[in-house]
């Protein structure tokens, strides 16, 4: 940001910049009037994706994080909404359910794809993604298994020459993923998936800067350039551009947190005359939006977090999967976390306490209501703690 056109400057405390954060981000959930289903879209379209993750020794990810967005919410609403066309599969900084209304938007990602401005992880064999395509065109929406080819096993998941091409055309947007059985994918031809009515004009680099940037803004509160190009590459200029005319219109106000500064919509610190409970315990995904970019976790919570299931076990310090939980308007522990169906048991392996956490009674009756609705929310009949430090 030149820092030319700041017109408007606010000063927040690291509380009020939680807070911010928190609010933003529906933590924790309140109750939404109407439909479940309509609130697990609303939450969507509010958050702008939520990650997909197959690791499943709890929920999974996606469901995990609008559990904690709506209270309501049913792992079925991701099938009715994805048969509905009211959300897609896309990638965000990973793989992501989005929302349809949003469509146009991964069209700028899909045309760099498509035009090698971005280089795909798998290499391009255009005459097999030609054949799948034309088996796709003329039978209809197919999985990866209903393809012949012998995988390379030594290359890894996805190394079936024709699961590579599938995913490449799915990049670059000649196929969606219309459903997922057993949690496979169905692929099938773009045209035959986004409703008949849906904006399929490219926007151009400015207008893809400025979703991005309000998108990021509306989600999270306050952010920075990095945060909002966060694994996106090439648009940190766009991005700098937009944010100053943006400040130059005065929709965008300069936010200082302990010498730190972000950028944030103008009105968005008005929401801290809302109230956001501080007795309520919440347990996160790791892939909760909230939480997926550990540097800005670190420097507004003060909570530094690896998944440590990508750590040998005896290097891991938490534990497998450990969920940080929200309490008080901060991060103040985490759980290792595990269900056990044989007992239809939440077992916390885990339970480890931040020192920053003082009172640690009013705390462990909150999150003994919190562990009783996640083990619900699992199929659990009960749960059970194994161990807790300090």
């Amino acid at each position: 940001m030149k820092g030319a056109h700041v017109v408007y400057s606010e000063k927040l405390s690291i509380s009020e910049a939680q807070k911010l954060v928190l609010l933003s981000q529906w933590l924790p959930a309140k109750y939404q009037k109407g439909k479940a289903h309509d609130a697990t879209l609303s939450a969507i379209e509010h958050l702008g994706y939520v990650q997909i993750d197959t690791i499943s020794v709890v929920q999974r990810a996606h469901h995990h994080t609008l559990w904690n967005r709506n209270r309501r919410y049913l792992p079925e609403h991701i099938d009715q909404l994805t048969q509905q066309r009211a959300i897609f599969e896309y990638w965000a900084h990973a793989a992501a359910y989005l929302p349809m209304r949003d469509y146009r938007f991964s069209l700028f990602r899909k045309q760099a794809f498509k035009e090698g401005r971005l280089r795909h992880w798998y290499n391009h064999d255009r005459a097999l993604m030609e054949q799948v395509l034309e088996r796709i065109r003329e039978e209809g929406p197919l999985m990866a298994k209903d393809f012949s080819g012998a995988s390379n096993n030594s290359k890894g998941w996805g190394s079936k020459p024709t699961k590579q091409a599938l995913e490449c055309l799915f990049m670059q947007g000649d196929l969606m993923v219309s459903e997922r059985r057993n949690f496979h994918k169905v692929y099938d031809l773009t045209e035959r998936v986004i409703p008949i009515d849906t904006d399929v004009s490219v926007p151009s680099e400015q207008e893809y800067a400025r979703f991005l940037v309000t998108q990021y803004l509306r989600a999270n509160g306050l952010g920075r350039v990095s945060e909002m190009t966060y694994l996106l590459k090439g648009l940190k200029t766009a991005v700098c551009g937009v944010i100053d005319d943006m400040l130059e219109e005065q929709t965008l106000v300069t936010i200082e947190v302990e010498g730190h500064h972000y950028v944030a919509c103008l009105g968005a610190i008005d929401q801290l005359k809302r109230p956001i409970s501080r007795t309520k315990a919440v347990i996160l995904s790791p892939f909760d939006n909230c939480l997926i970019q550990r540097q800005r976790l670190k420097m507004l919570f003060n909570f530094d977090y690896l998944l440590e299931c990508y750590v040998p076990k005896e290097k891991r310090q938490f534990g497998y999967f450990c969920l940080p939980i929200l309490w008080a308007g901060e991060l103040v522990a985490r759980a290792d976390c595990k269900v056990n169906k044989a007992t239809a048991t939440l077992e916390v392996l885990h339970l480890a306490l931040e020192p920053k956490l003082v009172e640690k009674a009013a705390f462990m009756e909150a999150i003994e209501q919190e562990l009783q609705q996640f083990a619900r929310f699992n199929a659990c009949d009960t749960f059970k703690i194994i161990r807790v430090t300090p």
